[in-house]
């Protein structure tokens, strides 16, 4: 995958191949399950291409290899260094006036 992905994008597209490969399933195969070109998921998994997924098209890839789109996602946010000015924001329960 190419450097100028996020971490995030690139861990998605990682999840995919080791659950495409886990199931036996070519990237030819998956990408025309999903209605795209034959080349997309190879687009997408190399190293010298910028491609990557949009959620409707892990959406789709989901249901093609029988898993949920959850299982491409990390359980814990990917926070790389340019991203260190993201601050959680605290939320205040509302009171029921009770």
């Amino acid at each position: 995958m190419h450097d100028s992905l996020d971490e995030i994008e690139r861990y998605i597209i990682s999840k995919v191949k080791e659950i495409r490969e886990q199931r036996g399933i070519s990237q030819t195969s998956l990408s025309l399950a999903i209605g795209k070109s034959t080349s997309y998921i190879s687009d997408i998994e190399a190293h010298s291409k910028t491609a990557k997924y949009n959620i409707k098209s892990l959406n789709l890839i989901s249901k093609a290899l029988g898993c949920s789109p959850k299982d491409f996602w990390p359980e814990q946010p990917i926070l790389e260094e340019k991203y260190e000015f993201v601050k959680e924001i605290e939320i205040k329960k509302k009171s029921n006036g009770a």
